[in-house]
Order: C-alpha cells, then sequence, then structure tokens
C-alpha cells in the first residue's frame, strides 16, 4: 500500500476525532470567556524598576554534564564583575552525574537538585522562586557567553515597565545560517501565531522585541512570578518563552532586545536526541494551539483560529504534515488539556491589560515608539520623515516619480527626511544617488519576485503585490532607530503598512484613487477582462474606503479627486487636501514660446502605466489617420520607458517615431510643436502636462487626461474626447503658432502659480508641524 493512503487510514480516527473536538473546545473557551466577563476580575499591576546592579544567572540543565564541563566556567568569569551575582544551577533529574559533577567542580555554583525532570519550564520556575537578586538571567546549559554580556542587559532595565532583556544570538558554528539571533517577531495570521528571530545588524541599540528566549535572556523576577512563571499548561517543552512574553505585553510591560549582550549557542540540544521527529512535530503543533486557547480573547480571532486549525489539520491528514499548519494529532493533544487551558486562559484574561491586537502591536518598533518612547517636542527643531514608495525616485520615468522626486528635493531643506524606496532590481539604486543631498538617509528594498494569487481574495491585487514583511520591518525599524515624526506614505498600495498610531503623524498621498482608476478602464476592456477587472474594483473600492479613514491626513491630486473621495466618506473633509503635493520645480524647466519643430507632436510616459498603453493605442489607430489625412507631414514621437515592439504599432510610413527611453526629456519638451495626452483612464493630475505648460509646449488632451486642471478648452489647453475632434484640435494648432502660443503662454502662468512645487512642499511642511500639535494636544488629554 502506498504510503501517504498508509498514513491517511492510520490518523482517520484523529481525524474524526479532531472534527469533532474542535467545536467543542471552542464552545468551551466562549463560556469560559462569558462566565468571566460575569464573575472575574482584573488583577492590579505594580510596576516596580528591579535593582539593576546584580543578578542571578540559572542555567535549567538535564543530562548536560559535558556541556556544563565546557560552558560554566565562562559564566562564572562573567558573573565575577560583581559579588552578588550568583550562578544557580537547577539539574532536572539528570542520569549522567551532572549534579555531582557541579557539587564537586564548582562549589561557587548554587545547586538546585530536583528529583525529576520537570522540563525547561519547571526547572526555570524553580531556579526563579530560589533567586536572591530581582533580575534573573535565564541561559541553556549550552550557551558560551562574552565576558562582558551581563552589565548591557542589567541596563536594559531603564524603567518600571521592562519585563525582560534578551541577549543577540550567535551560532558557536559561523557557516551556520543564523536561524535564532534573539530578535524576534511575531504576527497573528490565519488565525495562528507565527514567530521568527531577525537578522538585522542596523539595530544597534535596545529595541523591542516579541519575546526573550528562555535560554539567553534577563528578567525581572517579580514581574516572571506576578504572571506564574513559566506554564505548565505548554510542558514537556517549546513555546514556553513566547508565552511569557506575549503575557508581558498584553500586562503592559516591554520586552526588549540587546545587540550588545552577545552569546553563542551550540545548539546540541536534548530534545533531538530524546524524542522522534514526529512525537517533537506533534507537540508543537499542540502548543501553538494551546497558546492561542490561552491567550486570544478577541471573539472574532478565536473564531477565526478554530476555523482555520479545524481546516488545517484536515489538509495535514490529507496531504501530508507541515509546521505552517495544525495537525490532527496536535489537535487530539490539545484537547486532552481543554480543562488546564480553560483555567490558563481565565487567569490571562485576569492579567490582561490590553487588548490582541494591541499586544501584538506594541512589540513592532513603530508602535513601541509611538506608544512609549514618542519623538521629542517638535518646536524649533527639523521634523523627521520617513518618506516610503513602491517605485523608483529616480530617473523620473512616470509622472509619480516626478511629483516624489520634486518633493523630496524641496522638502530635504526643510526637514530630516529619510527615504524608503522599492525597486525592482539593486542595480536601479544607483540612480537614486542625486537625491543624496536631499536626504538623510535613504534604504532600498528589492521588490518580491512573483504575485500572489490571491483567489477569493478581499484584497486588491494592486495591494497584494507589495504584501512585505520584510518592508514592513523596514518601515518600523526606520520609525524607532530614526526618531520619526512624520510617514509619508505614497501610494494607495502601501497604505496597507499604516495603522492606529497615537503620536506619529500617518500621511497618505493618494497619487490616484485607485478604484475610480479601475472603474474608468471598464469600458475600454473585452467581456472576460471586464469582468475580472470589475472584481478589482469592487476590491479596490471596499480596501479604499476602510483604509483612508486609518490615515491622519491624506493628499489628493486634484479638487476632482478629493470630491470624489469625499462624496464616498464626507467626515473626511477636514483632513483631506488636494494642493500640497502635484507640482514641479517649474523654475528648473527650459521655457519656450515658438520657434519649435513644425508638424511635430509628442507623446510622453512610461509603457509599464497600462492607460498609457491605451492612449498610444487609441491615438494611433483611431486619432493619427485623421490628422495625416489633413496634415500629411505631421509626425508623432513617442518616449516613455518599456515601449512596445516597434512592429506591433503602425508607424504610417515612417510619421511615428518610437524613441523609447531617454534620460531627460526636457529637450524633446521644448523641440516639438505639440503635446498630447490621449488619456482613457485614472485619476488625478497627470505630470506630463505640468511639465509641457511649465516647457511652453501647447498641447491637447482629453477630459480625462486634464483632470484636476481648472481649463476650459483652449484656455490652458485643447480638450477633445472623439477622434475627430482630437485630431481637428491637434490640426489646428499645428497650423496656428499664434494661437498656440498664446494658450502656451497662459499655461506657464498657470503653473507657476498653483504647482509650484518649491511653494507647495513649504506648506505641506507647515500642515505637517499643524496636524502634528494637534495630535499631541488630543493625546495629552
Amino acid at each position: 500500500m502506498h504510503w501517504p493512503i498508509f498514513r491517511i487510514l492510520r490518523q482517520l480516527p484523529l481525524a474524526v476525532f479532531a472534527t469533532l473536538a474542535a467545536p467543542f473546545a471552542w464552545l468551551a473557551l466562549s463560556l469560559t470567556d462569558l462566565f468571566w466577563l460575569a464573575l472575574g476580575r482584573r488583577q492590579p499591576r505594580l510596576d516596580t524598576r528591579p535593582s539593576n546592579t546584580s543578578a542571578s544567572i540559572v542555567i535549567p540543565n538535564w543530562n548536560g554534564r559535558d556541556l556544563l564541563e565546557k560552558y560554566l566556567p565562562g559564566v562564572l568569569q562573567a558573573a565575577a564583575i560583581h559579588p552578588e551575582n550568583e550562578v544557580i544551577v537547577v539539574d532536572n533529574g539528570s542520569t549522567d552525574g551532572s549534579a555531582e559533577f557541579v557539587r564537586k567542580h564548582f562549589p561557587a555554583v548554587r545547586l538546585i537538585a530536583l528529583d525529576k525532570n520537570h522540563g525547561f519550564g519547571g526547572g526555570s520556575n524553580a531556579g526563579f522562586r530560589q533567586a536572591r537578586n530581582d533580575i534573573v538571567v535565564l541561559l541553556n546549559s549550552d550557551m558560551r557567553v562574552a565576558p562582558d554580556f551581563l552589565a548591557p542587559l542589567l541596563e536594559g532595565f531603564t524603567d518600571p515597565q521592562v519585563f525582560a532583556v534578551s541577549c543577540q544570538i550567535f551560532f558557536t558554528d559561523p557557516n551556520k545560517i543564523r536561524e535564532e539571533t534573539g530578535l524576534t517577531e511575531a504576527r497573528w495570521s490565519e488565525g495562528a501565531l507565527r514567530v521568527r528571530h531577525v537578522l538585522d545588524d542596523s539595530v544597534n541599540r535596545l529595541y523591542p522585541c516579541f519575546y526573550g528566549g528562555g535560554g539567553s535572556c534577563a528578567f525581572d523576577r517579580r514581574k516572571v512570578l506576578e504572571l506564574g512563571g513559566f506554564d505548565p499548561l505548554l510542558r514537556p517543552f517549546y513555546l514556553e518563552d513566547t508565552d511569557l512574553g506575549y503575557l508581558a505585553w498584553k500586562r503592559g510591560w516591554k520586552v526588549l532586545y540587546q545587540p550588545t549582550s552577545r552569546v553563542w549557542h551550540e545548539h546540541r540540544g536534548t530534545i533531538g536526541r530524546t524524542f522522534s521527529p514526529s512525537y517533537i512535530d506533534s507537540i508543537i503543533s499542540k502548543n501553538f494551539l494551546l497558546f492561542a486557547w490561552k491567550n486570544i480573547h478577541a471573539p472574532s480571532w478565536l473564531a477565526a483560529h478554530f476555523f482555520f486549525a479545524w481546516s488545517g489539520a484536515i489538509l495535514s491528514w490529507l496531504i501530508g504534515p507541515s509546521r505552517e499548519r495544525a495537525s490532527v494529532a496536535g489537535l487530539a493533544r490539545a484537547f486532552l488539556q481543554l480543562h488546564e487551558a480553560c483555567r490558563a486562559r481565565w487567569r490571562a484574561r485576569s492579567l490582561a491589560a490590553v487588548d490582541d491586537a494591541e499586544a501584538f502591536r506594541r512589540p513592532m518598533a513603530g508602535y513601541f515608539s509611538d506608544r512609549f518612547d514618542p519623538p521629542a517636542p517638535i518646536a524649533g527643531r527639523p521634523l523627521n520623515v520617513l518618506f516610503v514608495t513602491p517605485y523608483p525616485v529616480c530617473p523620473p520615468i512616470h509622472g509619480g516619480a516626478v511629483f516624489m522626486r520634486h518633493t523630496l528635493r524641496n522638502l530635504g531643506s526643510l526637514a530630516r527626511v529619510h527615504a524608503i524606496v522599492m525597486v525592482d532590481s539593486p542595480d536601479e539604486a544607483k540612480a537614486h544617488a542625486e537625491l543624496a543631498p536631499s536626504v538623510a538617509s535613504i534604504e532600498f528594498r528589492v521588490r518580491l519576485e512573483g504575485h500572489p494569487k490571491g483567489i477569493g481574495a478581499l484584497l486588491p491585487y494592486a495591494v497584494r503585490e507589495f504584501i512585505d514583511p520584510e518592508l514592513e520591518w523596514l518601515i518600523h525599524r526606520q520609525i524607532y532607530l530614526k526618531r520619526i515624526d512624520v510617514v509619508q506614505i505614497e501610494y494607495t498600495e502601501l497604505g496597507q503598512y499604516g495603522g492606529p498610531y497615537r503620536r506619529i503623524l500617518w500621511s497618505l498621498f493618494e497619487h490616484d484613487i485607485y478604484f475610480q482608476s479601475v472603474g474608468q478602464l471598464l469600458p475600454t476592456l473585452g467581456p472576460l477582462a471586464r469582468v475580472r477587472a470589475f472584481v478589482e474594483y469592487l476590491r479596490a473600492l471596499r480596501y479604499e474606503l476602510r483604509l483612508l479613514p486609518q490615515f491622519d491626513f491624506i493628499q489628493a491630486c486634484s479638487e476632482q479627486n478629493r470630491n470624489h473621495i469625499l462624496s464616498y466618506l464626507p467626515e473626511l473633509a477636514p483632513r483631506i487636501d488636494s494642493t500640497l503635493r502635484a507640482g514641479v520645480e517649474v523654475a528648473a524647466y527650459p521655457y519656450r514660446l515658438g520657434g519649435r519643430q513644425p508638424n511635430t507632436m509628442l507623446f510622453l510616459g512610461s509603457f509599464r502605466h497600462l492607460p498609457n498603453q491605451t492612449a498610444l493605442n487609441w491615438f494611433l489607430r483611431e486619432v493619427m489617420p485623421l490628422i495625416l489625412r489633413d496634415c500629411p507631414q505631421a509626425r508623432l514621437i513617442v518616449i516613455g520607458s518599456d515601449p512596445p515592439p516597434a512592429h506591433t504599432i503602425p508607424d504610417y510610413g515612417g510619421a511615428v517615431e518610437l524613441r523609447g527611453f531617454v534620460a531627460d526629456a526636457h529637450q524633446a519638451l521644448i523641440e516639438y510643436a505639440l503635446f498630447i495626452c490621449p488619456i482613457m483612464s485614472g485619476s488625478g493630475i497627470r505630470v506630463k502636462l505640468l511639465e509641457a505648460f511649465a516647457c511652453g509646449i501647447p498641447c491637447v488632451s482629453t477630459r480625462i487626461g486634464a483632470e484636476g486642471i481648472e481649463t476650459a478648452d483652449g484656455d490652458l489647453c485643447a480638450l477633445a474626447d472623439t477622434p475627430e475632434s482630437f485630431a481637428r484640435r491637434a490640426v489646428d494648432l499645428l497650423a496656428s503658432e499664434e494661437m498656440a502660443s498664446a494658450m502656451a503662454r497662459r499655461a506657464r502662468r498657470y503653473v507657476e502659480s498653483r504647482h509650484d512645487a518649491a511653494e507647495m512642499t513649504r506648506r505641506l511642511e507647515s500642515t505637517y508641524r499643524r496636524l502634528l500639535s494637534s495630535k499631541a494636544q488630543l493625546d495629552a488629554s
């Protein structure tokens, strides 16, 4: 019989049991919550700062005599810096002579010899109870410590809210991948806890982390005992320290990582030598479930947990186990401890000072900074601004990049700007050297390859493709290390990284309204593509209308965009401004009226952007033949990155010239006679039109293309929406230099007065300050 079939049949009773046990467990935990809400009470919290002059170093041991012989002398040497330091070895009923060895060879060590193996948690709890100092440092027996590891740990207990301070962990074998660093991170996703260690050498000072590893961390002894120590619910091993860290955050305390306290882990544990891999996996699965049953108190989170736990367990039963999913064996083992989980849940609820969502936020560095370590008062100093963009800024190959580039160049003289720029390859970072005078620092994140499938997902595709845990980590790290006052998010797609901040200002620039852009595209698509786009439109509408209220400040591209948002969310009126971001540095553009190459037209735009592809195709197929009929000498020059292959577009006997990307389009804007903007979809202001206005080139545009620019046909530019009218406006302007120059002169004055980036950025910085002051007053009240 093929082994997967054998496994499925062998685990069939467990699968049936899990199917019955899951709803019963959910009901039991829900009833526990109801009884607690009626009868329970929260335990008061009295925060005291521990004495951090000395520590008790506790080393749980089970059959690790060789490890004690190798590493205990180094621990004793590190502890000798203060006479009140003590080293305690808790022997968990070892059978290899560990206790006798310690008594004989290390008389200065306090030995607690237990009669049997109480596991890591039980042995550690015994050490906490008998320790003499306020701070207890837990070490694995296979941990080598730096001689000076202790002082930085003790220095980390900076205030009464610090619960634990974790070491930085290295491996004894330098060739091993550092899967364990001490810098822990966690999230709640798909009904389960997800934890990992982060390797980030930029973190060079005390930093928040989700939990302190039980084998390399200092704890406030009184706080640990207040929480009840390591919970025997999670016996025999795994997740006890994670559980304790989460309880601490939920209690309102802090867990910190100290990179200057260094230890080396041999990673030669006894668990792998004693238990089978299948048993270890079932215990890990069990404890992840019990973690949720004890600690997750939000009803919707708990319900989602049981759905994913049961479906994950059944999936593991059918296709094979994975540590990313529950297992039927783990679910069965957890159910056998349901009565213990209910008691632990009652106690955890009594200890909790914040809810689950807040407890997961606080270990994230940005939220930590916002809650515990806010920036200094802003009066009399430059603001610290974090500028985050999903697309390269340099070279400015698309309109959004022009807006961002000009804002950064002007904001850099008013504030201390730190930038995070997403690029498609490391080579794209080089072009951003021109921003060095304007930014205090710049970090690059290479976009992940491939795109999430998201079948049935509620998030829009454009948002899903920017889901990146490393980008999220980078944003939080910069907020914390750079003492950020304002986070400026570019584009709706990155809005997912915002959240409920109390002191730090979060600002979003809607380069366009995504759901509006998708909606405008629908009439141009075929039947099947239209259905797919309509689904994306509904996703985008749901996402954007939920997202925008989370931001303190929203910059719209135009007054039309602002009004469109307010038609759905009128309560956001005080928070949306349409006059602060859609600008160009007018003085930087060469300006020429007349003297241009006759009968030449210019199309400018990046062909990564679908509306530009659609616009050029419409113009070439529908409008260009009409222009050539009335003006046979007319030529079209097409400039933009990622152009379509030349053989895919008509060239009308050489009348169409496909240039592709050029580093500087200014020359083209003062050389050719007419600028065309045949855009059929999208929202916001077209940067290309503002640039054309600044350079004095007359323009013909569709009304959608000129959206956001207050103009009538022929005032600032000619407006036309049908092939016939577009061709007629183009031919008239090519034929009359006087009419074209008069219109271009009016357009230049308009862009100088309404869209100059220097003046807009000065007002933007003032707005940041005003909103930060209002936010500080609201938080203080």
